[in-house]
């Protein structure tokens, strides 16, 4: 698009409402979006320079400048963006400005709800990425759900939301965040065996359904810190690492009976990726996913 108004009104309904401080002559701008599930990839073409007052955002949104600079300030700090730069614009609920030239960039959008299901009471803290290798995963990761996983498999629910916790999950362990902070005194007394006991209940009963670590959380009446807590203290391992145990013996049965193909058994207990799927069953059973359907 080339109209101003176009490219204002565009800009303002997908992030914040801006107010133009200055906007060079000429410009051009294209937005790409395609949302899947709770989350939102979007994709910024712009020949366009500007300076804005922008009103708080609702979500989070993740960048990566691939050509172009861009200045951020709120709370009376600034932050310059160079081209090559992964980045988070700015909290949300912060009223900001912004200056940018000629942006190419690639974003993640999503909302703090979607934090709110894979982590108890996190929000992220600051703006950087932890350090440049996991800036790396973070964008091979993104590249890599919104250009062959979920496309694939938009229609699978399962896929769907384990792809979502996937990204959160990086996010979380790119950008710093206050899961930083350690367990509440709350929850060490929480991470008891009968804490162990009701979740595993859950996670035996639903392991079907589209479950996260908040719903187990919740079936054992304790934080989602004090389940992972639990786990550790008793399992060695975190309550999603056992409903994917729990998932691939179910898996296991599905190929014993024959229930359809390996890819359609692998979609219907979680696994995106047949390749994944097949090096974790061979872990846990010796033999790959299509002897065992074959041997039946």
């Amino acid at each position: 698009m080339t109209d101003l108004d176009a490219a204002h009104e565009v800009l303002s309904a997908a992030y914040a409402r801006l107010r133009f401080n200055r906007v060079d002559t000429g410009p051009s701008l294209r937005l790409t979006a395609r949302t899947f599930g709770q989350v939102r990839f979007d994709r910024l073409d712009g020949r366009i320079g500007f300076e804005a007052a922008a009103e708080p955002m609702g979500d989070y949104i993740f960048a990566h400048l691939e050509s172009g600079k861009a200045r951020y300030s709120s709370d009376g700090e600034d932050r310059l963006v160079a081209s090559g730069d992964s980045f988070l614009p700015v909290l949300p609920g912060r009223p900001f400005t912004v200056a940018t030239e000629d942006p190419r960039a690639s974003m993640v959008v999503f909302s703090q709800a979607v934090v709110d299901d894979v982590a108890d009471d996190v929000r992220f803290t600051g703006y950087r990425p932890v350090s440049p290798h996991a800036a790396a995963a973070w964008r091979s990761t993104c590249d890599f759900l919104q250009g062959e996983v979920l496309p694939a498999f938009e229609d699978n629910p399962l896929v769907l939301r384990n792809a979502t916790r996937l990204l959160v999950s990086i996010t979380l362990a790119t950008f710093p965040n206050s899961t930083l902070v350690g367990p509440k005194a709350s929850d060490r007394r929480d991470a008891h065996p009968l804490t162990v006991r009701r979740a595993v209940a859950f996670i035996e009963d639903n392991a079907a359904k589209d479950i996260t670590a908040a719903d187990i959380a919740r079936a054992a009446r304790v934080s989602i810190r004090a389940i992972q807590l639990a786990f550790r203290r008793h399992l060695d391992m975190t309550p999603m690492a056992y409903l994917r145990q729990v998932r691939l013996s179910c898996a296991h049965d599905d190929l014993q009976a024959a229930n359809g193909s390996v890819t359609a058994i692998a979609a219907r207990w979680g696994y995106a990726r047949p390749s994944v799927f097949a090096a974790h069953y061979r872990a846990a059973y010796g033999v790959l996913p299509s002897q065992t359907l074959r041997s039946r």
